[in-house]
């Protein structure tokens, strides 16, 4: 469906992925500052939404810099002028050769490696026109780690603590790659670690987190951002009343929100934005079944058609659900982002 410029959000059919380009360019410069006042580099990762125009405002137009989760945003991006390009998956040894074409194609195409028989695959491949893996074939650009662990996090305490870890390991490995005579890059991050950096960060060469563009329901709960933050909804509308069970149903189900939340939140697999007594208990692949937290529904509230916005509680998880994002600003249409798919 198209985005009908100027138009209200109503004007859409749902169940409709909106995203809110204020904020999401709030939430990108936010994370730019910080890492301007930490003196480190900022590769941000393009995983949450795979699109052109997300990432130039995370990368301030540079299109440079960036980390991208499959091979298939790798080549979108290089198509469209993105250089210096990581791929921070291990090596593919299927995709070796697509690798090397990337590498020979760009200025700087990085592949992570954490097995000396991905090794041998990238030696087995030499690259083209004098180009190296590099030294003896390979060269050792830097160090990554992601504080996966941070997604435990409940408030900044926690978020600080898992941030300093992991900082302290990497440069303590740093530390031990300097002197067996190796000098290079350390990269670490995550969207909860970077949204509450702490001051040690400022000694790593860069950090890599993705999801701050947009944030979610899940990142509010940890401690990353206030779910005023949070860029992305999905718009669904009450098709069904079934007061014998006490329910509503709604036309949007896990293909238009993902599975991800369920049993995540105290209401259900998302939050339905501005009913806090609404929970969304249940969903099938087209539905999804609404109950009130406790006490019967009016029903007069939600008649038939009329619209529900849910704060999914991993974007990521659900912007792989929708084939286009609508985007807004102050409530009116304004265009819309077409993702990248594939791996």
């Amino acid at each position: 469906q198209a985005s009908i410029i100027n138009e209200a959000l109503s004007s859409l059919c749902s169940p409709a992925l909106v995203l809110d380009v204020d904020k999401v360019k709030i939430n990108a410069q936010r994370m730019i500052d910080r890492c301007d006042k930490l003196g480190v580099q900022l590769r941000p990762h393009m995983k949450t939404h795979k699109t052109l125009e997300c990432a130039d405002i995370m990368t301030a137009e540079s299109r440079r810099c960036i980390v991208v989760s499959t091979l298939a945003e790798a080549c979108f991006y290089a198509d469209h002028g993105f250089d210096d390009i990581l791929y921070a998956y291990c090596l593919p040894f299927d995709k070796v050769e697509r690798c090397a074409a990337l590498s020979e194609r760009l200025d700087l195409f990085q592949v992570l490696l954490d097995h000396p028989d991905a090794l041998e695959q990238l030696k087995k491949r030499p690259l083209r026109d004098g180009r190296l893996w590099h030294s003896e074939g390979v060269e050792l650009t830097g160090v990554y780690a992601h504080c996966g662990n941070s997604y435990h996090c409940r408030g900044l305490e926690q978020i600080q603590a898992v941030a300093q870890e992991t900082t302290k390991l990497t440069l303590q490995f740093m530390e031990k790659l300097k002197a067996a005579g190796v000098t290079c890059k350390s990269s670490i991050g995550s969207t909860p670690s970077c949204s509450h950096p702490v001051r040690d960060m400022a000694q790593l060469s860069e950090v890599h987190p993705g999801n701050y563009a947009f944030y979610d329901a899940q990142q509010s709960v940890i401690g990353s951002c206030s779910i005023e933050d949070v860029a992305v909804r999905v718009l669904t509308r009450v098709i069904g009343h079934s007061p014998h069970r006490n329910q509503l149903l709604i036309d949007c189900g896990w293909s238009g929100i993902s599975q991800e939340g369920v049993g995540k939140l105290p209401t259900g697999c998302a939050v339905i934005e501005g009913h806090p007594h609404l929970k969304l208990v249940y969903l099938t692949q087209e539905h999804g079944i609404v109950e009130p937290t406790s006490g019967l529904l009016d029903y007069s509230k939600y008649p038939l058609g009329s619209l529900l916005r849910l704060i999914p509680y991993h974007a990521c998880a659900t912007t792989m659900m929708h084939s286009v994002y609508h985007i807004y600003s102050k409530g009116r249409l304004v265009g819309k982002w077409t993702p990248t798919r594939g791996w």
